[in-house]
């Protein structure tokens, strides 16, 4: 079993596609997608069709939640499964497509990482106006705050990793923002109680999507298009 680790999908999957066939992945192998995969984002025949296909792809899919999908909770056809020594949401007919619960602490190759999702999106109002899909629950509430922090109490606030989707406020990646956004008008409530936690935790990796770019921010290591092996070494796809 290998571990890889991507950015943003939106849906779409020929990159994963390439890769996987570049390296012969199988479904033993994970590839961790750090938020908005896109694949419960219009929660009706669309989606079916595309978990269809990534249900037939070789590799394992373990999404950390988004800002442009739906929470797993609030749909009523996933179950709760514990899988890598953390729960999980799971649809039984799909059973490679994973998805992570905010706070909860996987165990990969012996390494502990706390999956923590959800951001604001910049686009909320554009997409309500249009009538597309945008969901309440896209960044985390005060129950999962409290969770993610009682989880981290209980192993002292020390982890080898974290999975998230937005970055902890110091490390926004300024410079990529869309110049057509007013930031002031921008919701960094999730990224200002990541500053928060970042400075108290103690970690090796920390890895997040959401800004669409690839680089490293002091510790924080920001993936879109790039696939990288778990803490160790990067890939091309």
């Amino acid at each position: 079993m290998s571990i890889y680790i991507t950015g943003d999908t939106h849906r779409e999957f020929d990159r994963i596609q390439s890769f996987c066939d570049k390296i012969n992945t199988t479904k033993k192998d994970i590839m961790i997608i750090l938020g908005d995969a896109g694949i419960n984002y219009y929660l009706y025949g669309m989606d079916i069709n595309l978990k269809s296909e990534l249900n037939m792809m070789p590799i394992t899919f373990f999404c950390i939640h988004g800002n442009h999908e739906e929470r797993p909770y609030n749909i009523s056809f996933y179950q709760e499964q514990i899988w890598h020594g953390g729960t999980v949401y799971i649809e039984p007919q799909y059973p490679n497509l994973i998805f992570a619960k905010d706070g909860e602490i996987y165990d990969f190759d012996g390494e502990k990482y706390i999956a923590i999702g959800g951001a604001y999106s910049v686009d909320k109002y554009l997409r309500i106006v249009r009538g597309m899909p945008w969901f309440e629950s896209e960044q985390p509430n005060d129950e999962i705050k409290a969770y993610v922090e009682k989880q981290l109490d209980k192993v002292n606030w020390q982890v080898d990793g974290v999975l998230s989707h937005t970055v902890p406020i110091d490390y926004e990646p300024r410079e990529d923002f869309l110049p057509e956004i007013d930031q002031s008008r921008v919701d960094k409530t999730t990224e200002l109680w990541l500053g928060k936690i970042e400075k108290k935790l103690k970690y090796k990796y920390w890895y997040a999507g959401h800004f669409h770019t690839d680089k490293q921010k002091g510790p924080i290591k920001i993936m879109f298009k790039r696939i990288e092996k778990l803490g160790v070494d990067y890939y091309e796809s």
